[in-house]
C-alpha cells in the first residue's frame, strides 16, 4: 500500500502525484542519477568546463544518495508504530523544505556576494572561468538546491530522532527498526565528505560543510544511542 500525503516526504509526495508516472524506487534515483549526470557531462563537454565535472560528479553522487537515504529511512519510519507526534513532526511539517530553502538561499548569497568579496579566485569562476555561462550557473543552481533539499530533510531527521529517543521511548524491536534510521542518515551525512576537497579554499563554506556533517552525526548519533540503551 502506498504512504498517504502527509506520512512522505515532499520529495515523495511530488513523485507519485505526478500524473502517468509510476516509478519504483530504484528507477526514480536511477533516473535522477542518470539525468543530473548527463547534464554534468554534455554541459562539461559542449563548455569545455572539464575541470568542474568532478565537482559536478561530487555533486550528484551526493544528491542520488541523499535520496536513498530519504526512501529508506521513510519507509522504515512507516513501517513500525511510533509516537503520532513523531511521524507528524518528520512528515507532515514539511520543515525539511523550510531548512532547504534556508539553506540555498545561503549558499547563492554565499556564491554571489560573499564569495567575490573573500576570495581572489571565487569558486563559480574557479569551476566555470572568469565569466561563467549563464546556463551552466543555472544548471549548477538546480544541483545546489538538489543538494540542499536532502541536507535540510537529513538536519531535520537528526533533530526529530533525537527528541523522539528522549521523549517516546519504544520497545526493542521499534528501536532497532529507528535505529537503522538513524545509521542511514550519518551515513549520508559521512557521504558529503567528497565534496570537501572542491570546497577547501573557501574557509566560509568548509566550515559550514563541516559543522553540517558533525551536526547530523552528533543528532543521530546520540538518538541511535539513546534509544539503544533504553
Amino acid at each position: 500500500m502506498d504512504p498517504e500525503f502527509g506520512e512522505t516526504w515532499t520529495y515523495e509526495s511530488i513523485v507519485s502525484a505526478l500524473p502517468g508516472i509510476d516509478l519504483s524506487d530504484r528507477v526514480a534515483v536511477a533516473f535522477q542519477f542518470g539525468l543530473f549526470e548527463l547534464g554534468v557531462l554534455v554541459f562539461a563537454a559542449v563548455y569545455d568546463a572539464w575541470s568542474a565535472a568532478l565537482a559536478g560528479t561530487a555533486a550528484v553522487v551526493v544528491a542520488a544518495g541523499g535520496s536513498v537515504a530519504m526512501l529508506r529511512m521513510g519507509t522504515l519510519v512507516r513501517s513500525v508504530r511510533v509516537s503520532p507526534a513523531y511521524r507528524k513532526m518528520l512528515f507532515g511539517s514539511s520543515i525539511e523544505v523550510v531548512l532547504s530553502v534556508l539553506a540555498f538561499i545561503a549558499l547563492v548569497t554565499y556564491l554571489l556576494v560573499v564569495d567575490p568579496r573573500q576570495s581572489q579566485t571565487p569558486l563559480l569562476n574557479g569551476l566555470f572561468g572568469p565569466e561563467p555561462p549563464t546556463v551552466l550557473v543555472y544548471f549548477t543552481l538546480l544541483l545546489c538546491w538538489d543538494l540542499c533539499y536532502r541536507i535540510g530533510t537529513s538536519w531535520w531527521v537528526g533533530v526529530v530522532s533525537l527528541w523522539r529517543a528522549i521523549r517516546y521511548p519504544v520497545d526493542p524491536e521499534t528501536a532497532s527498526t529507528l535505529g537503522r534510521v538513524d545509521r542511514l542518515n550519518v551515513g549520508f551525512g559521512l557521504l558529503q565528505v567528497i565534496l570537501v576537497p572542491f570546497v577547501v579554499d573557501h574557509p566560509s563554506l568548509l566550515a559550514a560543510l563541516a559543522g553540517h556533517i558533525l551536526a547530523v552525526v552528533t543528532f543521530s548519533g546520540l538518538s541511535y544511542l539513546i534509544a539503544r540503551r533504553r
